[in-house]
């Protein structure tokens, strides 16, 4: 049974490890909907911080909502704690607390990708070179995923670490879609015009899903669709219904070797069946922003949850 310091450093490497590949998705976001705007794209700039839950350091530190400074303090700035380069470091601040409970291949994926953002994001970024950048960090965190799942023991020590990254990657996928439904769409006479389907196209792009989502639906790019593929579609990675999949099934085993079945699992298991039940047309009617809201609620009490359960501290 594991320690309850070396159960949460495991649980924060990975939802770090995982944040640091989101924030630079949420940016590859916001970058390809600035570029549908002819004119200022401000808003869409601060609607990426509002996702990234940072709209309030950042007005901290600067007025301008441009490519420049959004980028700049959503990968560089140390001291907003959830910028690219400050998460892999205390990603890899966890890792190494937790050294023993890694294999070597996993260790030297986390450290190496940590030097290679510190060197990739030691100046400010050219907006000419962000796209680059961004998929720098992405494959650097894709190195890891792969190191650690082709080397780890499936035991007590994966299953934190798989709380972690899928809290994480459900939290990610329900703000970037109330970006787009809630805060970018500025007028409901541009849904379905072709800007909105843009999009929508641009969203999927941004959580891997583009190519696969035509492999599911071979149709056009319709809000409910994509609403539905990257909500309830539980074969689909970044979906909130495949993170609670998984999320379920790890604390049932975290259960089965504890030898009680914690209060975090039947949130989790409540969670996924409510997601399970649950038709597209039902949460567009309801408002998909209050829906994602309450996701992201319940979400979060999720982790206070497993804190509490496992002895985090």
């Amino acid at each position: 049974m594991l320690l309850g310091r070396t159960a949460n450093g495991l649980y924060w490497m990975n939802r770090y490890i995982e944040r640091t590949e989101n924030m630079a998705r949420l940016i590859d976001a916001g970058l390809r909907i600035a570029l549908t705007r002819s004119q200022d794209a401000s808003e869409e700039w601060k609607s990426v911080l509002l996702s990234a839950g940072a709209a309030s350091s950042f007005a901290g530190k600067h007025s301008d909502y441009t490519a420049e400074n959004v980028a700049d303090f959503l990968l560089r700035d140390m001291s907003n704690p959830s910028s690219a380069v400050a998460a892999m470091e205390t990603a890899r601040n966890n890792a190494r607390m937790v050294r023993t409970a890694l294999t070597r291949e996993t260790w030297e994926s986390i450290n190496e990708a940590w030097m290679a953002l510190k060197r990739m994001l030691a100046s400010p970024i050219d907006q000419r070179e962000l796209p680059g950048v961004l998929d720098a960090i992405k494959r650097e965190t894709a190195l890891i995923r792969g190191s650690f799942y082709g080397t780890m023991l499936r035991n007590e020590i994966f299953d934190f670490a798989q709380l972690g990254t899928y809290m994480e990657r459900a939290d990610n996928t329900a703000r970037i879609l109330d970006v787009k439904y809630y805060v970018l769409l500025p007028s409901v006479s541009w849904v379905g015009s072709s800007l909105d389907n843009y999009q929508w196209e641009s969203i999927l792009r941004s959580v891997a899903a583009h190519r696969s989502y035509r492999w599911v639906y071979e149709a056009e790019y319709k809000p409910t669709n994509i609403a539905e593929y990257l909500i309830l579609n539980a074969r689909m990675p970044r979906s909130l219904s495949f993170s609670y999949r998984f999320l379920a099934e790890h604390l049932k085993f975290l259960g089965e070797d504890y030898g009680a079945r914690h209060p975090a699992q039947e949130i989790a298991e409540r969670i996924y069946a409510r997601l399970r039940g649950t038709e597209i047309k039902d949460i567009f009617e309801t408002g998909l922003h209050e829906f994602l809201a309450d996701f992201i609620r319940d979400n979060n009490r999720l982790g206070d949850q497993v804190a509490q359960d496992f002895g985090f501290y």
